[in-house]
């Protein structure tokens, strides 16, 4: 991981090792290449030829990002050996390169090395090095717990309610599994799930799924050790063992945040299109609820969509504009600027009104340091945002609010579309790969790891206030 830099006189100097985010970035770059290449060979294709170079580098690049944009029908486009290599590389960007690799390592060497356990960390966001071995195994337990579940709960649906054979039903449970626990949102239908729009058998599995991989593997973790203390000792059962104030402020934050997010994006989005007569409209009102619920789940960055994007209101697209960019919690599948962020930009927005000065979230107060990250985080993904908006637009006549969400929903790692990506030229979709690629690893994580090394200041400057407002 590391080479050795020589001096003039040939002198070995100290090993020039490369950053943890470094490797995060390197890990997700040859895993979206190698990728590419699978996709590019002749039998990945359906017809004859490969795929062009642009099409699989795309296609790879949404699958590894767990994002679920396309240029290509992933339905009739891809042979059976095409889905193979995209669901794979949708379970390998889920679970992380870095994570990935340390499971590997671990299965091999049976413990983890300093180094690995600092690269996992920052693939995690573990907390603390001692925790990451524990967390990276529970991160495979946990993740084919909950696809397994899924893709039998789908598989038996497509048997029993839509008569698709055994092989086909498994294949279709399994594959619409994975793409929705790790929030990528690629289906096997060139609708999507358009056709399943008022099935909650369909429908309630895959937003479950999408929810789980949404919260985050150090809030799942939490809830499991939880529950399964619970059962442990289920004669010890005490209001106290399921209080909220046993979780971590993460967890409250993510949990608050999630069921608050869910219900106002499913009431908004249905008020919105309750009407529409190409979305919601022609649906009767269970029907609606579940397609509106369905819709506010998928905008918080998995990607299926039980209705056409295309089709919605201007303001619905607004709205959703607003969900993707905040996403779910970190350290899961999600993408988004993450609800952490947008809590904590939310409080310090709080204190300010206030008059306050430390800003105390859930009886805890908040260090500086956070306050830092969160509008970093915030105004590089903005910047990022618009900067690629306004070079799309310069390239075609599309309407500000498709290309607006469709740079959102690249950067948020989302995959809903209006339905322009396979018409935007070959410049904006290398736009929208870079948007995948940077939304995926974090603003800050791409920063670092392109940085050439860190820079501390031995000294400060005397303080002085500048005008606000």
């Amino acid at each position: 991981m590391h080479s050795r830099a020589v001096g003039e006189r040939g002198n070995i100097t100290k090993p020039l090792r490369l950053h943890p985010a470094q490797v995060v970035v390197s890990g997700f770059a040859l895993t979206i290449l190698s990728g590419t290449a699978l996709l590019m060979l002749p039998n990945a294709r359906v017809g004859p030829g490969g795929a062009s170079f642009l099409e699989a580098l795309f296609t790879a690049t949404s699958a590894v990002c767990v994002t679920g944009l396309t240029v290509v029908d992933t339905a009739v486009y891809w042979t059976p050996f095409g889905h193979i290599v995209i669901l794979l590389l949708i379970q390998v960007g889920g679970f992380g390169i870095m994570s990935f690799a340390s499971v590997v390592g671990l299965a091999i060497a049976r413990k983890l090395s300093l180094r690995s356990r600092i690269t996992a960390a920052a693939e995690t966001k573990s907390v603390g090095l001692e925790d990451v071995k524990g967390l990276v195994l529970g991160v495979v337990r946990i993740s084919l717990a909950i696809e397994v579940t899924v893709a039998v709960l789908l598989a038996l649906r497509f048997i029993i309610g839509y008569g698709e054979p055994v092989g086909r039903a498994v294949w279709l449970g399994v594959f619409h599994s994975v793409s929705s626990f790790n929030n990528a949102g690629f289906a096997l239908f060139s609708d999507n799930l358009m056709g399943y729009a008022t099935d909650a058998w369909i429908c309630l599995p895959i937003s479950a799924a999408v929810i789980l991989g949404g919260l985050g593997f150090p809030v799942i973790v939490q809830l499991r050790r939880q529950l399964r203390s619970q059962m442990q000792h289920p004669l010890r059962w005490s209001k106290q063992r399921w209080s909220i104030r046993t979780w971590t402020m993460n967890t409250r934050i993510v949990m608050a945040g999630t069921i608050v997010l869910l219900i106002l994006g499913t009431a908004y989005i249905t008020a919105v299109e309750w009407g529409n007569p190409n979305t919601l409209g022609p649906l009767d009102w269970p029907g609606k609820l579940l397609t509106g619920f369905f819709q506010a789940v998928q905008t918080r960055t998995a990607g299926f969509n039980s209705i056409d994007i295309g089709q919605m209101d201007s303001a619905s697209l607004l709205g959703m504009d607003v969900l993707m960019l905040i996403g779910g919690g970190p350290a899961g599948t999600a993408g988004g600027i993450k609800i952490t962020t947008f809590a904590v930009l939310f409080f310090i927005l709080w204190t300010e009104v206030r008059g306050q000065v430390a800003v105390n979230v859930f009886g805890k107060r908040l260090s500086r340091a956070v306050h830092r990250e969160a509008i970093t985080i915030a105004l590089l993904a903005v910047g990022v945002i618009i900067a690629a908006t306004a070079a799309l637009m310069l390239m075609t006549d599309i309407s500000l609010d498709a290309l607006l969400f469709e740079a959102i929903s690249a950067f948020a790692t989302v995959g809903l579309s209006t339905g322009i990506t396979a018409g935007l030229p070959w410049e904006g979709q290398v736009i929208l790969i870079l948007l995948m690629f940077i939304g995926r690893l974090g603003p800050i994580t791409f920063a670092s790891a392109i940085a050439l090394r860190e820079r501390h200041s031995t000294y400060e400057l005397p303080k002085e206030r500048p005008i606000i407002g």
